[in-house]
């Protein structure tokens, strides 16, 4: 039978994290709160970033397409979710659900790419330190970045077109606040052996190894540091330290969602709120409070901009 003799779904009804109301009105102010912060903090690195000359190396440049990406991903899930606060019929659009979930999955699976693009930048920094200027230079650093828009976009796209050919005859409510893969295939009129098999190789493999190479390769960059003087690599340590505290924050909560194929996952409404709302605060957070260049570039174009304003 054709797919769309199937499909007769056009909306989907949202669980939620909460039916009671003083609880969504506590989780309302909460969640605008980190998304108030989200947004300004990110959008303060990108502009520190491009407004200073001395922060112009593939680091920072690195950091910045990282802010961006960050600010696409909140983007995603949160306004939607903040709105349905105030909504007793929570529902989403079979159009708006899909587009939701490429969404998250290709800026999501950009974000992953990025993080070992800069994984490598710090390997190429550490051990071939003579030749950084010729691997690491601005044209292998849009090269690389443009690679990790396409990786997502790929890894998206695959994930939508298995979600968008599973048959729904019926059933059509996501025990969640967002749509994902593993709502829609629990709605699937049909085996769904083949296309959770796919989407684990897609998805579930995808980010344990992403996660898996980037402890390991941190792991050795700083082993590697030991070796050598502590404080003339005391700034470099702290930078990878930071980074591995980024990797574990964001690829921890997606192995634990999408590494485990063909079962429930328990409690994953929390692990996703963590992972599509919480998450993408750690970036200015810990880029900003542990680096100093950073924060007194920052500075500079805060006071700047308080000084214009008063003339």
């Amino acid at each position: 039978m054709d797919h769309e003799n199937y499909t007769v779904v056009t909306e989907f009804v949202l669980v939620g994290l909460s039916q009671n109301h003083e609880i969504q009105m506590i989780l309302f102010f909460f969640f605008l709160l980190f998304y108030m912060i989200i947004l300004p903090g990110n959008i303060l690195i990108i502009l520190t970033i491009w407004g200073d000359s001395q922060l112009g190396s593939p680091m920072y440049f690195f950091l910045a397409n990282l802010a961006f990406l960050d600010i696409c991903y909140c983007s995603v899930t949160p306004p939607k979710m903040l709105a349905d606060f105030f909504s007793h019929h929570k529902t989403i659009s079979y159009s708006a659900c899909m587009a939701q979930l490429f969404f998250l999955h290709f800026l999501g699976a950009a974000e992953a790419f990025l993080l070992m693009v800069m994984a490598y930048d710090r390997y190429i920094a550490i051990c071939k330190p003579l030749h950084y200027n010729r691997l690491v230079n601005r044209g292998i650093c849009h090269v690389l970045v443009g690679a990790t828009w396409g990786g997502g976009f790929i890894h998206g796209i695959i994930l939508f077109a298995l979600s968008i050919r599973l048959p729904l005859c019926g059933p059509n409510i996501l025990d969640n606040f967002f749509c994902d893969v593993h709502q829609l295939v629990k709605l699937a009129c049909t085996n769904t052996y083949t296309v959770e098999f796919l989407m684990f190789l897609n998805n579930g493999v995808i980010i344990i190894m992403c996660f898996t190479l980037l402890l390991i390769s941190y792991t050795v960059l700083l082993l590697k540091l030991q070796t050598q003087s502590f404080r003339a690599n005391n700034k470099v340590a702290a930078t990878c330290v930071s980074h591995i505290i980024v990797v574990l924050v964001m690829c921890g909560p997606a192995v634990y969602i999408y590494g485990l194929p063909f079962q429930a996952v328990p409690k994953e409404k929390i692990v996703a709120v963590f992972h599509t709302v919480i998450f993408p605060l750690t970036n200015p957070m810990i880029y900003t409070f542990h680096n100093k260049e950073i924060k007194g570039s920052m500075w500079k174009l805060v006071s700047k901009y308080i000084l214009w304003i008063r003339k």
